[in-house]
């Protein structure tokens, strides 16, 4: 980052400047990450009952939004380079700060991409570096066009194809972090399977009230009420192992509720029943269609 930023002063290049800014608000991202991991070990309390977890979360999206508060800034001294005359960008020493930079990005690309593909908080550090990679690779391109050609509007031009890049590659975070915090469901998880796969088994007649979502990087809950046929005459401890061990071995879920229950009476919470609609066929083929009346209005 030193060397960028000097190289980027002596040789007015935006493209260095502009990596260097983001090298150091790579730093922070990791610095931030780690800061993250850190909090979330934090045991849970009365107060905090999933602990901290979601800490990891929040660092991802900050890290996704400082991607995009330096596309805005890069994009901005660009345009400006545009109409400002004089502007003179000495090729050599870019080219060789850039090759020193891309080196040290792929190093750290290559130490954080095992961690990325398991935790959103480790995915946006691991975004800043790729970033700053592509940032690596537009400055060395910027500069050889500048040697060979002296095009030196190739500078500004580089540096906001950079700053594209870093948006398009920051879009995928942002929309998981923002996925995670609405409390969307996973998008490894089929709902409506896990749902069929627990109504297969002998004497659960509904799954309802179904909620699915990410508290964490690796970390699902599931919460259901599910409607036993009152003539059931089987082991309802073991049945509802038998649940848990679909939603935990078959789905991954770690964190699992599930409330059985005889009837519908007295359950005012929002059913979510949406699968049943696609089972129709085999609700009705399993004589219980009775019992949906509760759930499902109007039918």
């Amino acid at each position: 980052m030193v060397a960028e930023i000097v190289g980027g002063i002596l040789s007015g290049s935006l493209a260095l400047l502009a990596d260097a800014g983001h090298m150091a608000t790579d730093a922070a991202a990791i610095g931030l990450a780690l800061l993250a991991m850190w909090i979330a070990e934090r045991a849970a309390s009365a107060e905090r009952t999933f602990g901290f977890y979601r800490t990891e979360i929040l660092a991802a999206l900050l890290n996704a939004v400082a991607l995009w508060l330096i596309v805005a800034w890069i994009c901005f001294e660009a345009y400006h380079r545009f109409f400002q005359e004089g502007t003179h960008v000495d090729g050599w020493p870019v080219l060789w700060v850039g090759l020193g930079g891309l080196a040290v990005n792929i190093a750290a690309a290559f130490i954080l991409h095992r961690s990325s593909e398991h935790s959103l908080n480790a995915e946006g550090a691991f975004q800043h570096v790729m970033a700053d990679l592509l940032g690596s690779v537009g400055v060395v391109i910027s500069s050889v066009l500048i040697i060979t050609m002296g095009w030196q509007v190739a500078d500004p031009i580089i540096s906001i194809v950079i700053g594209l890049l870093i948006l398009v590659s920051s879009w995928g975070l942002m929309t998981s972090v923002v996925h995670v915090l609405l409390e969307g469901t996973p998008e490894h998880i089929d709902v409506y399977r896990l749902c069929s796969d627990l109504e297969d088994l002998p004497g659960v007649t509904i799954v309802h009230d179904v909620h699915v979502w990410t508290i964490t990087s690796q970390s699902d809950a599931f919460t259901a009420h599910v409607l036993i046929d009152p003539g059931f005459d089987g082991d309802k401890d073991e049945l509802l192992t038998s649940m848990k061990n679909i939603v935990h071995e078959e789905f991954g879920i770690s964190h699992v509720t599930i409330q059985m229950e005889e009837s519908v009476r007295g359950c005012d919470e929002n059913h979510h029943v949406d699968h049943l609609v696609q089972r129709t066929r085999l609700v009705r083929e399993r004589g219980t269609w009775g019992s949906l009346r509760f759930l499902l209005p109007g039918t």
